[in-house]
């Protein structure tokens, strides 16, 4: 890498680099990759189209994190790499338009399943390439990168056998059964195997470009409940604002609001300063996986799922052939709701006790308390069921955010110096530079 040629072409990224605003850009193919997922059970609210969301979520999180590997790697905006991100980006958001037809082909287009799997490989494979890129010349990195890069191939080879199976797999419960199966062992193909086969040669080169990468895709999710809350699959243009509606916003902006609070606020900042404090590479490695590449899916999959239970709230409050504040939410959608603000927390509680070795006790008690109203959420309307939710979550950001105390003071004021030393330092350079 020390050649003037592979300095061109790639450039490594340094232990103080942070996210550039091409990253930023590829991720806005990610906002509605993860807003369209939720098409594979809005339509039809079942157990298996929820375990096919979480499946095609679980790959296109592997995909999003080889993005966010590789930037930690190599100047993602620097040299070839643009180029080679451009073409990815739009291979994403070809993988994002098949989503919808990535378990069964419908008739008169293109073979949904078999152009997800073709997509999800050649996403892979440019990261993967990239990364080869790097380790070429290294007796140690290159054997292993080969072993490493065998893993998309293997996973799209079960995607793409799901994709040939008969068209009954829809009807027929033992064809959906190999199918789901068949997913389920590329997810475990390239999570279990490929977090063994590179223990020893990944490395996080920046920790806080890692954690703000992770961060910035919690927010984008965050983001997409407040889209779903006002624009689900029936627009609420048109419709009257009436109190109900009003009411339900509110809600719906304050439970999104908390879950910001509840991740922003004090533990996003405690999880990048253990990382930074983490100064053994294969210790940092470790925790950076457990805590972010593996933690934080649930915690995004907690807000997609809670974005999907207010998708059509609005508007069927509104809709005057509606009771006033709505229909009963009934189980399924309690479910989802309430179980996924339930898993967002419980994956922060996770969170926490890996990195800072801290349990925090209100959101697993927030937990056990929508635990405790999900019946009576499936009976009440559902402006009266989200009222519930947002009180559990107003009561946890009180009780929690008093209960932290001298703790949360010195993460806040440590996160606080290390900003401004940050901010002299760059303006010291400008001057003198510029």
């Amino acid at each position: 890498m020390g050649s003037p040629g592979w300095s061109r072409g790639v450039r490594l990224g340094a232990p103080g680099s942070r996210t550039t605003r091409l990253e930023l850009f590829y991720d806005l193919v990610f906002v509605f990759a993860f807003f369209n997922v939720t098409a594979l059970t809005s339509q039809v609210p079942t157990a298996s189209n929820l375990l096919r969301c979480l499946l095609v979520l679980g790959l296109l999180w592997w995909c999003w994190t080889g993005f966010a590997g590789l930037g930690n790697a190599v100047r993602a905006d620097q040299g070839l790499l643009p180029m080679v991100g451009f073409a990815t980006v739009a291979v994403t958001f070809l993988l994002a338009l098949s989503m919808p037809g990535a378990f069964v082909d419908v008739p008169g287009g293109l073979n949904g399943p078999l152009v997800f799997a073709s997509c999800y490989f050649l996403v892979r494979a440019s990261q993967v390439a990239v990364l080869g890129l790097v380790a070429r010349g290294d007796p140690t990195r290159w054997p292993q990168w080969s072993r490493l890069a065998l893993l998309p191939v293997g996973a799209t080879a079960l995607l793409v056998v799901s994709a040939l199976l008969p068209r009954r797999v829809a009807e027929d419960g033992t064809a959906t059964a190999l199918q789901l199966t068949l997913w389920t062992l590329a997810l475990l193909l390239e999570y279990v195997a490929g977090v063994r086969l590179g223990g020893a040669y990944w490395a996080v080169v920046s920790a806080g470009h890692w954690a703000e990468r992770h961060a910035l895709m919690v927010l984008i999710a965050l983001g997409e409940s407040i889209i779903a809350l006002g624009i689900g699959p029936k627009s609420v243009t048109g419709l009257p604002l009436t109190w109900p509606v009003v009411i339900a916003a509110m809600l719906g902006i304050t439970v999104a609001s908390v879950l910001w609070w509840a991740y922003f606020d004090t533990l996003a900042l405690g999880l990048e300063q253990a990382l930074h404090r983490s100064r053994d590479p294969v210790s940092r490695a470790r925790l950076a996986r457990d805590v972010y590449t593996y933690l934080h899916l649930p915690i995004v999959a907690g807000v997609i799922f809670f974005a999907l239970g207010l998708k059509d709230l609005l508007a069927e409050v509104a809709d005057p052939a509606t009771p006033y504040w709505g229909v009963p939410l009934g189980g399924y959608w309690v479910l989802v709701l309430y179980g996924g603000v339930g898993l967002y927390l419980l994956s922060l509680v996770a969170c926490g006790l890996r990195a800072v070795r801290v349990l925090r006790w209100p959101p697993v008690l927030a937990v056990l308390a929508l635990g405790a109203f999900a019946p009576v959420g499936a009976q009440v309307p559902e402006v009266g069921a989200l009222a519930l939710l947002a009180l559990v979550c107003v009561a946890l950001v009180v009780v929690e955010t008093r209960g932290q105390g001298r703790r949360r003071h010195r993460v806040r004021q440590l996160a606080l110096e290390e900003q401004e030393a940050a901010e002299a330092e760059q303006s010291r350079w400008r001057h003198e530079h510029l």
